[in-house]
């Protein structure tokens, strides 16, 4: 009788409960996207700030993570309620730089031009793989710093030689 249970209980987790925590683990990720946001492209407003101007940009970012500074990670987040890192860097392409971009990791990863790290400058994107289809981004700042909405720890300002962020470094991306 014992062997019978514990064969249906096998049976239940190998069916159900390791394809469904599978199917979440590979659907994860920042910023999950609806069809309108998926069809948003790059473009720029009247008050778009040149990405060249790299002093402007970096007081962007600084006043932008004065602004958002510890704000708790919130999957499919566009608040400071909570954010995702995709949403934090929509919201601050938009509301500091003036650009229209898209929402998602996967969408923002395939932008404008990859860039070397030795060669990043404040406002370009930086990617992480941090799982198995797991992305993340940030947007960096200067002298090896980048801001990101952390899952962990909120929006904050880290170090890509960090031991977890350098091991998991993937590109970067100049818009």
């Amino acid at each position: 009788m014992m062997f019978l249970r514990k064969s249906r209980i096998k049976s239940a987790i190998y069916t159900i409960v390791l394809p469904a925590i599978f199917l979440a683990f590979c659907c994860s990720g920042c910023g999950k996207s609806t069809d309108k946001d998926q069809s948003r492209e790059l473009s720029g407003s009247s008050k778009a700030i040149s990405l060249k101007n790299t002093d402007k940009v970096k007081k962007k970012l600084y006043a932008q993570y004065a602004e958002w500074r510890g704000v708790k990670y919130k999957e499919k987040g566009m608040s400071k309620k909570g954010v995702d890192c995709s949403g934090f860097v929509h919201l601050t392409f938009r509301d500091k730089l003036g650009r229209k971009i898209p929402r998602t990791t996967s969408q923002l990863s395939r932008l404008g031009s990859k860039v070397k790290k030795n060669k990043l400058r404040p406002g370009d994107l930086v990617f992480f793989k941090t799982g198995f289809k797991v992305r993340h981004v940030g947007i960096y700042v200067e002298k090896g710093k980048f801001l990101h909405a952390s899952t962990s720890k909120g929006v904050i300002i880290s170090r890509l030689d960090n031991v977890y962020w350098n091991k998991h470094y993937w590109h970067a991306r100049r818009i």
